[in-house]
């Protein structure tokens, strides 16, 4: 069961064991069949990998020039508008369905799998159980496990095929189990959340995360500004939050230069590499794109692509 080679991880090979067997034995306790838990564990591997990866995640600094770059080159850009015009029906129903514009829709597809092309080869369960035997993050990896055994409980995908990243992400929406069990959807009715392979199922899950998590499409995510002289306030929490009359009177002026929409909206100005740096008044949306993940430069690399699925390049 144990694959690791290093002599520290061969050491603690019975205590990896030991901890699988208990993480099943509290899986019958839940209700999971045997016949399921046996299938499910016969291959779960410890992952050395998934572990160090999880430890050794970038401390940084890139600047978000950086970030943007290698998240959205031009490349990813065109290939966003291509996806977005040859699913072009389809997410139209989706979104008006929804309540979430298509192209962010599409901006987050690209940037989570590359439009589905990267959803990592990484065992789910494996990955799971290595992390929460790790122990850093135990309590979350694990119910992470039990709702990833509920998704093959549920038929969603078989065994052979749960494949993710080193933490567990799934798919071409890349959900973690506990969030595929929240917000994916079975769009095409063929009883599978198929958010590995169905464009529709894929596409609704997006949207319905966003949707649920307080999404307005009669608004956007943002806009890159400029500053004419020191601001009193900044950041994203939303006490922070104010109207962009008051960005106006505070010197906070269009990336162009000139004055800020006459519109009633709220919003956070931010300066995720400081005064030096991009600098972005976000509105409601941006702090919904930040459930999806807590990262200010991946919130911008969304809103961005957005931008050029809009312009058609």
């Amino acid at each position: 069961m144990f694959t690791a080679t290093s002599s520290a991880f061969a050491a603690s090979e019975s205590d990896f064991n030991a901890y699988v067997k208990s993480l099943k034995n509290e899986a019958l306790e839940q209700g999971f069949s045997s016949t399921l838990l046996d299938r499910a564990f016969n291959d779960i591997t410890f992952r050395p990998t998934a572990v160090k990866a999880d430890k050794n995640q970038p401390e940084k600094k890139i600047t978000l020039d950086d970030y943007i770059v290698s998240r959205v080159p031009d490349w990813k850009a065109e290939q966003a508008v291509q996806q977005y015009l040859s699913n072009k029906a389809l997410l139209d129903k989706i979104g008006e369905e929804y309540g979430v514009q298509p192209r962010f829709i599409v901006a987050l597809w690209g940037n989570e799998s590359n439009f589905g092309k990267i959803q990592g080869s990484y065992s789910v369960l494996s990955a799971l159980a290595s992390l929460a035997y790790e122990g850093r993050r135990e309590a979350l990896f694990k119910k992470n496990f039990f709702a990833a055994l509920t998704i093959l409980d549920q038929g969603h995908i078989p065994i052979d095929s749960f494949k993710g990243s080193w933490a567990g992400a799934m798919g071409q929406t890349q959900f973690m189990p506990l969030s595929f069990l929240t917000y994916a959807v079975d769009y095409d009715g063929d009883g599978k959340k198929d958010i590995w392979g169905t464009p529709a199922d894929v596409f609704a899950s997006i949207a319905n995360y966003l949707s649920s998590e307080g999404w307005d499409d009669s608004g956007t995510w943002g806009r890159q500004v400029r500053l004419t002289q020191d601001v009193p306030i900044s950041g994203l929490s939303k006490t922070n939050m104010r109207p962009l009359s008051y960005w106006q009177e505070q010197g906070v002026r269009r990336f162009d230069g000139s004055d800020l929409p006459k519109v009633d909206v709220k919003a956070s100005l931010i300066m995720p590499d400081g005064e030096s740096g991009r600098i972005y008044l976000v509105y409601n949306n941006f702090h919904t794109l930040m459930k999806w993940n807590r990262s200010s430069y991946f919130g911008v690399s969304v809103g961005y692509l957005s931008e050029r699925i809009k312009r058609g390049y």
